[in-house]
């Protein structure tokens, strides 16, 4: 087991709450049918757009997408430039943030409530902070690319991105670079935990529980699809299963190595979706 036995669990907890908080997040957004017939959706704020792409299409633009943000990412690592990395992290957060606070809050309210969760991220370093925001990040961000996608695209979308996750971290290694960058810099796209190990030398070090913002966001995209075509319980079953795949990977972690998480998690999402084919 990589972490200790209280950080593996809780680790495991927080992905669970994250994929819980974004479910109700995604719903309020999701269009509703009222008796009367008519159908109403709530607007993203900011007057926020949706990519307009096809639903059957919608993973190679997506997918494309994801590719040009690590390129650019690659280039804030090469040159060093934590400030303009700091600069796109504070940005994001703070729309993500706007649009899952929206889900429950005046537009004003939530636009101040991010800026301030997004600038303690940024100075504050404070663990509860960045991984209570981080329970809200991904709910806001699948608000806005869940319905853009149908089951099928988001299952090809994300055997795209174990694939690519798998090649990153055992080949190229670009992804474990990425994360010791972001270390390096200070702020973390994802959970993070820091805790004490005492190592054979009977010597206290530090050491941090990560799991990247990615493996959480992805991993919701497809429970949110399954949201909207489905049910809550559907998508609640399939986000527990995934969780579940995510323990047995933290078990059979070792300490001191990188693994591409997307491939596990992607099974477990492909497995939560049969036992809803079979129980609902």
């Amino acid at each position: 087991m990589k972490h200790t036995l209280l950080i593996t669990i809780t680790l495991a907890l927080l992905f669970l709450a994250s994929h819980f908080t974004g479910l109700i997040i995604i719903d309020k957004y999701l269009p509703k049918t009222l008796p009367s017939g008519e159908i109403v959706e709530k607007e993203l704020p900011l007057n926020i757009e949706r990519p307009q792409v096809e639903e059957t299409t919608s993973y190679l633009p997506i997918f494309i997408i994801i590719l040009i943000s690590t390129a650019i990412a690659l280039i804030f690592i090469k040159f060093q430039l934590f400030k303009l990395w700091k600069l796109w992290f504070f940005i994001s957060i703070a729309l993500t943030l706007t649009i899952a606070f929206n889900a429950f809050i005046s537009q004003m309210a939530a636009i101040v409530l991010a800026i301030i969760l997004a600038l303690f991220k940024l100075f504050k370093q404070s663990t509860i902070i960045n991984n209570l925001a981080e329970i809200f990040i991904y709910g806001g961000l699948a608000a806005i690319f869940v319905p853009l996608f149908n089951l099928t695209s988001i299952s090809i979308l994300l055997v795209l991105i174990s694939i690519y996750d798998f090649y990153s971290v055992y080949k190229s290694k670009h992804m474990i670079k990425l994360a010791k960058f972001q270390t390096k810099a200070k702020v973390f796209t994802g959970l993070n935990i820091p805790y004490k190990i005492k190592t054979r030398g009977k010597k206290i070090e530090f050491t941090t529980a990560i799991l990247g913002g990615g493996d959480i966001g992805f991993t919701l995209f497809f429970s949110g699809v399954i949201l909207k075509e489905f049910s809550l319980l559907a998508a609640l079953i399939t986000s527990f299963v995934t969780t579940l795949a995510l323990i047995v990977l933290l078990f059979s972690a070792k300490k001191g190595k990188f693994y591409p998480a997307m491939p596990i998690l992607t099974l477990g999402c492909f497995l939560g979706y049969l036992i809803v084919k079979f129980i609902i």
